[in-house]
């Protein structure tokens, strides 16, 4: 347990709400960012977790979310960048604009928020103090239909590199690099049945493996730089 608050991007859905939700049912405090307001966000909000609204596809969105962070804490015990945009590539007049915004949600907002949330986690009491990435297995082959996506997401992965070395010993700093973990809503079953095949260990797991890996980091005080892969075994295929 923690007494500064874990902030988690992209909270209100999915991984992020799960790991969440569970960090709380750990007794940790709880900051989360959302792009817009949903049901599911009363409640988390029930459950004690602030929620702080946030547009990360601007620079003026994050710079506008860095005041209103530190306005809400002094200090954070770690910091997962988890907000995501799985948007497809294009070939139209708004494929540079697309490019442009991935870069923005998955590597401005990541490095801006470090450098100026460093203050907040060295303000944190506790012995360890985290930064976590959430990049993506396709960062090792490519995408053919997320090519911006998945250039964004290694970039990421390489701030990961540079932010360990910069911030070491005090502040950790790694990454998680899952596969499909949870299906959509819309995803029939033989969609599923196509995902499981991607995999050796041919499941769909759901997002407790990435909270186990999660906590797994936020435990371990001898791990920094590090991409820990969650995939099933896709490399193998």
């Amino acid at each position: 347990m923690s007494a500064s608050p874990i902030l988690i991007t992209g909270g209100a859905q999915r991984l992020g709400r799960h790991c969440a939700e569970q960090l709380v049912n750990d007794g940790h405090p709880v900051i989360i960012s959302y792009r817009r307001e949903r049901p599911e966000l009363e409640e988390l909000r029930e459950r004690g977790i602030v929620t702080l609204q946030a547009d990360f596809a601007s620079e003026a969105g994050i710079l506008d979310f860095l005041v209103r962070l530190r306005a809400e804490t002094r200090s954070l015990r770690a910091i997962v960048h988890n907000a995501s945009d799985w948007a497809p590539d294009s070939t139209g007049p708004e494929a540079g604009a697309t490019f442009e915004r991935l870069f923005r949600i998955h590597m401005l907002a990541p490095y801006l928020i470090n450098l100026h949330a460093r203050e907040l986690l060295e303000a944190c009491s506790e012995p360890q103090r985290d930064i976590v990435h959430m990049t993506d297995y396709v960062v090792q082959k490519g995408s053919r239909k997320h090519a911006a996506y998945a250039a964004s997401k290694a970039g990421l992965d390489n701030l990961t590199l540079s932010f360990a070395a910069m911030y070491a010993p005090d502040i950790q700093v790694n990454a998680i690099a899952p596969a499909l973990i949870m299906l959509g809503e819309g995803d029939d079953e033989t969609y599923a049945e196509k995902a499981r095949a991607k995999s050796v260990m041919q499941k769909v797991p759901g997002p407790g493996v990435i909270y186990q890996t999660l906590r797994y980091l936020l435990d371990n005080r001898y791990v920094t730089g590090a991409t820990l892969p969650v995939d099933g075994g896709r490399h193998l295929r």
